[in-house]
């Protein structure tokens, strides 16, 4: 870590890059994220029905995503918008899971349902609203399933670490950080996507960094040209949003890449993804050195 930030972040202990701790690989069945492999997670929004979500599964297996996201329990902006379809959504991608056999990432979003969403997720979500909810990152922490911990719609890096924090000293070392784009008086996008907090924070913890330029963007005709910025500037991943009709989603549909437009995103990150495994070749010898 650079001394311009030892001031700053030298406190967040537990998640603070070092020179014994360089980089975590957080492991979830045979996807590892954090090592040479660009780890795509994609499905849509919410959960809204069977069908809606076993094509969507199976279209994003066959374009590479490497996990399935999708939303049971949504927290909403407006008290009228689809709020999710709760545990009959996890029961859905449970099936959808066994179907394809992609790990499934959705969202809690409080500590009372930490446990059921548990039991269906391989990996818990913790939304933007919630970064700062600390009892339900102390609930996480206790899960035993890997926490993907989004960044807030106002926070700075530093907050982000402290909730992070909060996670791993709560007995949770597997952590995964998400950019989704900061709340800027930028309005031409849905947020700002913060290019620079992913190399902020690749050069100042050992946590894995993906990026979500569904929520960054809002715009699907965004999304593809975001995700190549993602891995330039050294993201592990990213988070995208994937509907199979997207003019009749529930939620988020402007932001939704149909099928074959996820599938075509995949093809233009190719080489991208193949320039940043070349370049990551000398940390990951180090590191495996050090194991």
């Amino acid at each position: 870590m650079s001394s311009h930030w030892n001031g700053t972040f030298s406190c967040f202990d537990r998640v603070v890059r070092t020179d014994s701790c360089v980089r975590t690989i957080v492991e979830i069945g045979d996807v590892r994220i954090g090592g040479p492999e660009f780890v795509v997670m994609a499905g849509p929004c919410s959960v809204e029905n069977e069908r809606q979500i076993m094509e969507t599964a199976e279209a994003v297996q066959k374009g590479g995503a490497h996990m399935l996201r999708g939303g049971a329990y949504k927290p909403r902006s407006s008290p009228y918008a689809f709020q999710g379809l709760g545990l009959d959504a996890l029961k859905l991608l449970k099936k959808a899971r066994e179907r394809t056999g992609l790990a499934i990432v959705t969202e809690v979003m409080s500590e009372l349902d930490v446990d059921v969403v548990a039991e269906y997720a391989d990996m818990m979500q913790i939304g933007a609203r919630s970064m700062e909810n600390y009892s339900l990152l102390e609930a996480v922490g206790r899960c035993g399933r890997p926490v993907l911990l989004k960044r807030g719609l106002t926070s700075k890096i530093e907050e982000l670490l402290r909730s992070a924090q909060v996670v791993v000293e709560s007995g949770n070392p597997d952590v995964v950080l998400c950019e989704r784009g900061i709340r800027t008086f930028e309005t031409a996008t849905r947020n700002t996507f913060d290019v620079a907090a992913v190399a902020v924070l690749n050069a100042v913890t050992h946590l894995p960094v993906i990026v979500d330029p569904s929520h960054a963007a809002g715009i699907r005709e965004l999304i593809s040209p975001l995700s190549r910025a993602a891995v330039a500037v050294g993201a592990d991943g990213l988070l995208v949003e994937v509907h199979p009709c997207p003019e009749k989603a529930l939620s988020d549909g402007n932001q939704s890449l149909t099928p074959y437009q996820f599938k075509a995103m995949m093809r233009e990150l190719s080489p991208y993804i193949e320039l940043r495994q070349k370049s990551l070749q000398p940390e990951l010898v180090a590191v495996a050195g050090d194991d």
